[in-house]
């Protein structure tokens, strides 16, 4: 039986990480180890730092990365890309070009029998207002529309280097630690989920750049997938059990 991958958070084209285009062909060589495995594969955002598409243009870079998700579809694995906080705005240029699926809500799907709850993470049981109104602006059709009308010269590097600056204006340029179940928003989020909706076996989210795999009931887990950054790691479910892997460079084979 081939397998379902998941993964997030690469922020391709950072401006904060030196090593962008190394990690870029690590995260390509990985998709070409399970090119042959993979019945689906979803990416659950955040995978550019800062994506912007303009009805004729689109930013440059990331050919290697986009060049696997085409060879990916065209195998016929289902490429699922959900929109994070700093790719939010896809149109359709990734679903035309290359043939994924995009999702820009979180995604409740059964397989094999299990009952699997997918997003980003972004927005879910955090309540900072900050945070909610920043989410709330970009998510915005008028300010899009407004932006749209900056020529990319201008808009794109300051997308960049707004992405930049959010993520070294944080203690070494990472995310908080793992706050404590009672603390950390996504878990506290699933928990309430899952008194409404207890047929849920898997909640899998993004976001964070942890990695957390956390026991809700005894047939419910959470978890956190890390990054593809530092931590290069993903969770797979072979139709049977969920398990998380880090991908070591030349320990994959096709």
């Amino acid at each position: 039986m081939k397998q379902v991958y998941f993964l997030s958070d690469a922020h391709l084209g950072s401006l904060a990480i030196e090593h962008g285009r190394t990690q870029e062909r690590r995260l390509v060589n990985f998709l070409d180890s399970i090119k042959h495995k993979a019945s689906a594969i979803y990416l659950l955002g955040d995978m550019f730092d800062f994506w912007y598409e303009f009805r004729t243009v689109v930013p440059r870079g990331y050919t290697r990365f986009l060049g696997k998700l085409s060879e990916l579809t065209d195998l016929g694995v289902e490429v699922h890309f959900f929109t994070g906080n700093h790719d939010i705005w896809c149109n359709d240029y990734l679903t035309r070009e290359c043939g994924v699926t995009l999702h820009r809500e979180p995604l409740t799907v059964e397989m094999h029998g299990k009952l699997f709850y997918l997003a980003h993470g972004d927005g879910l049981g955090d309540p900072d207002k900050k945070f909610k109104m920043l989410r709330m602006m970009f998510h915005s059709h008028t300010l899009q529309r407004m932006f749209s009308a900056i020529h990319p010269r201008w808009s794109v590097s300051w997308g960049l280097n707004w992405a930049k600056h959010s993520r070294l204006k944080r203690q070494d340029g990472k995310e908080p630690d793992y706050m404590g179940e009672a603390h950390e928003h996504l878990v506290l989020f699933a928990k309430e989920y899952l008194r409404y909706h207890p047929d849920v076996n898997y909640f899998i989210f993004g976001h964070r750049h942890i990695e957390l795999d956390l026991l809700l009931s005894p047939t419910t887990r959470v978890l956190i997938l890390g990054d593809w950054i530092t931590q290069f790691s993903y969770a797979v479910f072979d139709g049977e059990s969920l398990f998380y892997e880090n991908y070591i460079e030349g320990e994959t084979k096709p």
